[in-house]
């Protein structure tokens, strides 16, 4: 049985790209036959600014919005996170996933895929980084980074890579695959 690749769409907001970045990442995932690789979007999980009564160490989820992501979040083996960079930072859709639960990410490998302007989201990718270590996942050093990302959307709002962006996600699937391999023995 592959392992799961959860391949998470960030941002929330209306007019975002992510979609259309991850959709890119996710064909070539798929490609790399590693992984069952899964598309997850944030916004479909309607998170609201975090909720639960009881720390999310307990796993005693009140709602049912929380139910249902902490359910997404346990069935991956391995993530990679398709994220913008807001005012230098991460997308606050992410940081309140990310707190929503805790258990559920515990062991398990990320990689990211971040965009922007002139910095591709590598500032938001650095902060995020340090947030996940406070989860148990493990920040994976390769990453595809997209500079200047709405020069590679086309009119059609296809992704169109250049061949850095391939190769750099051929280098992150393959890593994550090591680390997603050895992190399922401490699962176990």
């Amino acid at each position: 049985m592959p392992l799961k690749l959860h391949i998470i769409i960030c941002s929330t907001r209306p007019g975002r790209v992510g979609p259309y970045v991850a959709k890119w990442f996710h064909e070539i995932a798929v490609q790399h036959g590693e992984f069952e690789a899964v598309l997850i979007d944030l916004a479909e999980f309607n998170l609201p600014v975090y909720d639960e009564p009881e720390h999310p160490v307990h796993q005693r989820y009140q709602h049912e919005h929380t139910k249902n992501w902490a359910a997404s979040v346990n069935a991956a083996d391995a993530y990679v996170f398709i994220t913008p960079e807001y005012n230098y930072g991460p997308p606050p859709s992410l940081l309140n996933a990310l707190n929503y639960v805790y258990k559920e990410w515990n062991y398990k490998p990320a990689g990211f895929v971040s965009y922007g302007g002139v910095s591709g989201g590598l500032r938001a990718a650095l902060i995020e980084k340090l947030t996940l270590t406070t989860l148990k996942i493990m920040p994976i050093v390769e990453a595809v980074t997209v500079q200047n990302v709405s020069t590679h959307i086309d009119e059609n709002k296809h992704f169109i890579p250049n061949d850095h962006h391939i190769s750099s996600g051929i280098s992150l699937l393959n890593e994550l695959h090591k680390w997603a391999q050895a992190l399922k023995m401490m699962r176990q």
